[in-house]
């Protein structure tokens, strides 16, 4: 009876530990899956600046890390002879200390070593170190971690990304819907849902009739977008007619 009561309870024992052991491996990995990536980021980034709009409406969920190699390239630049240079990186050195105040992202100053190495090298390194990914505008130092199989991201892929598809000069057959709230105007929608304020097409509201317009301004707001048109400019039969015929008499002008 003793044996048979020591056999049950080394199987619950076991049956307890290896239930105890799968579940530490599913935390685990749930906690790896929800980590936090680690961004570092270079000097074009705070030379171009955007990353503050970025990081500034919440959009940077990662751990944003400007290492400090870098902002030591960027006094280097400050206090270089290059004009233009200089500027930028002044403005950069800004962006970087604007970036600690952000709330709504987590960004901080990673303590690396002010060594020798080329600041483009070193942030592949410690991308590889930390399993992270580089934030860059730098095209030749995207092709370089490519290279290194280390990710890369680019501000200028998510500007394009979130460009609009009309942009000023361009035309678009719409149809208007309604009349706008200053005189004249009429209001057409694109296929996304974006409203189009046309000026001069208020006689064209309701009436079910495709016409030209040109995109003259785009504004973006955090309430959405809206886009400002003006109805094509196209040559009457009328106005090709007359220029073909001083086109003609101007030839036999020349010829008499």
């Amino acid at each position: 009876m003793d044996l048979l009561l020591i056999i049950i309870l080394v199987a619950i024992f076991i049956e307890t530990t290896v239930i105890a052991v799968k579940l530490f491996k599913n935390g685990n990995s749930r906690i790896s899956s929800n980590a936090r990536r680690k961004v570092f980021v270079d000097t074009s980034t705070l030379m171009d600046g955007r990353i503050l709009s970025v990081a500034k409406a919440g959009f940077l969920g990662d751990d944003v890390l400007v290492p400090r190699s870098v902002i030591r390239e960027l006094q280097l630049l400050a206090d270089g002879s290059d004009t233009d240079k200089r500027a930028r990186a002044r403005f950069g050195l800004d962006i970087v200390n604007e970036l600690e105040r952000t709330e709504l992202s987590h960004v901080e100053i990673y303590a690396d070593s002010l060594e020798r190495t080329k600041v483009d090298e070193r942030l592949i390194e410690l991308a590889k170190e930390y399993h992270g990914i580089i934030l860059t505008n730098d095209f030749n130092l995207m092709k370089v971690a490519a290279t290194e199989k280390v990710d890369a991201i680019n501000i200028n892929d998510l500007a394009q990304g979130l460009r609009s598809e009309y942009l000023p000069g361009d035309k678009l057959q719409v149809k208007i819907i309604s009349v706008g709230s200053n005189p004249h105007q009429g209001v057409a929608y694109l296929p996304d849902g974006t409203m189009v304020v046309v000026d001069n097409a208020e006689r064209f509201a309701g009436k079910n009739q495709q016409i030209e317009i040109e995109f003259v301004r785009y504004l973006q707001t955090s309430a959405g977008k809206m886009m400002f048109a003006k109805i094509a400019e196209r040559p009457s039969k009328q106005t090709k007619t007359t220029r073909k015929k001083l086109g003609n008499k101007r030839k036999v002008q020349k010829k008499h």
